[in-house]
């Protein structure tokens, strides 16, 4: 396998592992990375739940919307990221030549798992104010035709509805 493929297959690795935590994919990518670091040993699977549990808590988003906390966030995202790049391409280049295709098609499979489970994703929204019956939503607003997309929100303001009817929203608002 061409070594430019495999880069880019670990990149996306990289890139979902860190993507996926803190939403609803975290379970199934976490599972699924440790199965495919693990190859059926459960020590080793074990150390890789761990290892991913720590990259999760590193990207815990924080409780206020400091722009510096957010580059802090930003710079610990990328180097997560590559972390994780490393690794997969240390398992694919490491895999004996027989088992390196079907490595590589074990990351697809996570890589498609994942991209399953995109969303939308609010971040350091502002104030969302209603008055007389009136709706705001800062963030995301979901209708009925969502059928269990995924949703995030960080660092979302503040919201205040006043008067009968009014609905407001800082975040996530499903209609």
């Amino acid at each position: 396998m061409l070594v430019e493929t495999l880069t880019a297959l670990a990149a996306a690795g990289g890139g979902a592992v860190v993507q996926a935590a803190g939403t609803d994919a975290w379970h199934g990518v976490r599972r699924r990375v440790a199965e495919l670091f693990g190859r059926g040993d459960e020590e080793l699977e074990q150390a890789e739940l761990e290892r991913l549990d720590r990259t999760a808590r590193a990207l815990e988003p924080g409780t206020a919307a400091d722009p510096e906390r957010e580059r802090d966030r930003q710079s610990e995202r990328d180097r997560q990221g590559g972390m994780w790049q490393g690794r997969f391409e240390a398992l694919l280049e490491n895999a004996h030549p027989q088992d390196q295709e079907r490595v590589a098609e074990e990351l697809r499979a996570l890589l498609a798992f994942a991209a399953g489970f995109e969303g939308d994703l609010a971040v350091s929204t502002g104030r969302a104010v209603a008055t007389d019956g009136g709706h705001a939503v800062t963030g995301v607003e979901r209708g009925g035709g969502v059928g269990g997309r995924p949703a995030r929100a960080v660092n979302t303001g503040d919201a205040e509805a006043t008067g009968p009817g009014s609905r407001a929203v800082s975040g996530i608002a499903d209609a």
